[in-house]
């Protein structure tokens, strides 16, 4: 009983338990996290939208449709070194801090994306041309392996408790602003230019935006503070560490780090994978796949199908961060119920809708898609750093979350080109997502819903200092009657109990 009610006594807040947001300051980290996200989804935008016209320069002696599955190879290729950017990157992020590692990233994703625009074609240099561009890949691809988990904690460190849903949600705005702006510039391009004129040189042009964009990226990075969750962690961190606590010095070493992850937070592992899973296979199949379905195995036009797909991620940066607005409200266990269920439930009429050809009824199938990517684009950001403590929050999640994707979203596009090409069957994609949402409704049924409350290992984010009065006063009211009915039962341990005649007869 005493273990009882010092656990409940926890719940009560001092006025320095609780931290007051400065609205400038999480305005500048949500616009520097989300920066580095849409330069990443430009890259990703560009490359998906290029996809065909790739192969025709770095995979000329291939088949058309053998060219593609080449260059989605070398797509996913970027998704096997993600793991190990995660392991890197991530808990280096959790020992020296947030912003540091994500200037990091941010110059090394630019500079990759950039170096693609200078490379040689396989007409110049033979085989080392698609070997240089898996090279750049690479790098791209470990560099990001310390974004997302970076910038989806970073914000959540930062926003309050009761909105950490919306300006979650502006982290995967920047996310699809990025593809769209991507894929725009290559719609217009192959427009203006033509077939020819953007096989010739037209396709290096999009990749040379990536250098402005990190330049602006890194400077707005370099101008952060550290995350207050982060601060206090520290400082709790270097006082177990004076003390000579020896459990905080295992924790230091890499190898501690992974141990405390796998050995103590292994079920949150599992869940954030699942749900990771549900959001980035639902993704890749909208906007890196959807493209070249549509202009390679339903022979539509590339203009057409670019149009189709740049409407879809319209329509999702529309109504993202009203998703992220709800999840405040309902929370994010329902957001997540409903949009695995209607994953399941509308995949095929969508793609049969996008299989009739046309305009209206693809643009159709296609904004249903839209509509249930936006469920967990708009909903994971805040999800998945809450899963985990502050002393763990990034490492944790970016192993997680790169594995996930390396299995599974990242080879979706790779993996819906091969099955069609070897099956003929046009609905294999649909099929594809059905799965994901299956394994997401799962995940779900374990998930704990965190909205409104504060992170694991945290302490209370809240928006004015009234707020932060009313909750200090609220958690001493609430300590004050779990005390004193611990106490009472302490002392007669028959209260309450008996016949229910409300006499408080002892039990016979």
């Amino acid at each position: 009983m005493l273990r009882t009610l010092l656990r409940r006594r926890k719940k009560m807040y001092a006025a320095q338990d609780v931290t007051v947001t400065d609205p400038p300051r999480i305005r500048r980290a949500v616009t520097a996290a989300a920066l580095g996200n849409t330069i990443e989804w430009f890259d990703f935008g560009v490359y998906a939208y290029l996809a065909g016209t790739l192969g025709k320069v770095f995979f000329p002696s291939s088949s058309p449709g053998a060219q593609v599955v080449q260059t989605f190879a070398t797509f996913a290729a970027a998704f096997l070194v993600r793991p190990l950017g995660g392991l890197v990157f991530g808990p280096l992020g959790d020992r020296i801090g947030r912003q540091k590692v994500l200037a990091v990233t941010i110059i090394m994703m630019a500079a990759s994306t950039f170096a693609v625009g200078v490379l040689p074609t396989y007409a110049s240099v033979g085989f080392a041309a698609p070997i240089l561009l898996l090279v750049c890949r690479l790098v791209q691809g470990f560099s990001t392996g310390g974004e997302y988990a970076g910038a989806t904690t970073y914000i959540a460190e930062y926003a309050p408790d009761k909105r950490r849903g919306f300006f979650g949600s502006w982290l995967d705005f920047g996310t699809f602003v990025g593809y769209s702006l991507g894929s725009g510039l290559v719609t217009v391009l192959t427009t203006v230019l033509g077939e020819d004129g953007l096989t010739d040189w037209g396709w290096r042009i999009p990749f040379f935006v990536a250098g402005p964009l990190g330049i602006i990226g890194l400077y707005l990075r370099l101008k952060l503070e550290e995350t207050p969750a982060f601060q206090r962690e520290e400082e709790d961190r270097e006082e177990a560490l004076a003390e000579g606590d020896p459990v905080e010095e295992a924790r230091q070493s890499g190898k501690g780090r992974l141990r405390d992850i796998f050995a103590h937070h292994w079920e949150a592992i599992l869940i954030c994978m699942g749900l990771v899973l549900l959001y980035n296979v639902t993704n890749y199949m909208v906007t890196s796949y959807l493209p070249t379905y549509m202009s390679e195995t339903l022979d539509e036009s590339e203009t057409t199908a670019q149009l189709l797909v740049l409407g879809t991620m319209v329509l999702v940066v529309l109504t993202i961060t009203t998703v992220g607005r709800s999840s405040d409200r309902w929370g994010r266990r329902p957001v997540f119920f409903f949009g695995s269920i209607a994953l399941i439930v509308f995949s095929i009429p969508a793609f049969l809708l996008i299989r009739q050809g046309g305009i209206l009824l693809p643009a159709i199938g296609s904004g249903m898609l839209g509509l249930l990517l936006v469920t967990f684009a708009g909903t994971s950001a805040s999800t998945l750093p809450a899963l985990f403590p502050t002393r763990i929050r990034y490492g944790a999640l970016s192993i997680a979350f790169n594995i996930s994707v390396s299995l599974f979203g990242g080879t979706t596009p790779l993996f819906a080109s091969a099955l069609v090409e070897a099956t003929g069957n046009e609905m294999v994609p649909a099929y594809y997502l059905m799965v994901a949402g299956v394994i997401g409704l799962v995940s779900t049924l374990f998930l704990h819903e965190t909205a409104g409350r504060p992170l694991r290992g945290s302490g209370p984010m809240v928006e004015t200092s009234e707020q932060a009065r009313r909750l200090v006063a609220r958690s001493r009211i609430h300590a004050g009657r779990q005390a004193r009915d611990v106490w009472v039962r302490l002392r007669h341990p028959w209260h309450g109990a008996g016949t229910g005649d409300g006499k408080g007869k002892k039990r016979e």
